[in-house]
């Protein structure tokens, strides 16, 4: 097999996932018009992900991140997670 054979294998499965990406988003703009994207903050777990905005939410800031303000308490360290990561 020839050698550009193998990177178009290679390619081909991104180029459609980038193709029907943009055809989604395409066709979500001509029903529900602009959208803003951001990241949104789940207090619960601590983490952040990119999702859409709605015109009335503010985005995350990550300036404002305080990683000690979530409440999930399997994730949160504490001082006897520091003990045991150090023997």
């Amino acid at each position: 097999m020839a050698l550009h054979w193998i990177a178009l294998m290679i390619i081909l499965p991104f180029a459609g996932a980038f193709i029907y990406a943009g055809i989604h988003e395409y066709l979500r703009y001509n029903s529900q018009g602009k959208a803003s994207y951001g990241l949104v903050y789940n207090e619960e777990t601590g983490t952040t992900h990119v999702t859409g905005i709605a015109e009335d939410e503010e985005a995350y800031d990550p300036e404002d991140f305080d990683p000690n303000d979530y409440t999930n308490p399997e994730a949160r360290g504490g001082p006897e997670d520091a003990d045991r990561d150090k023997s």
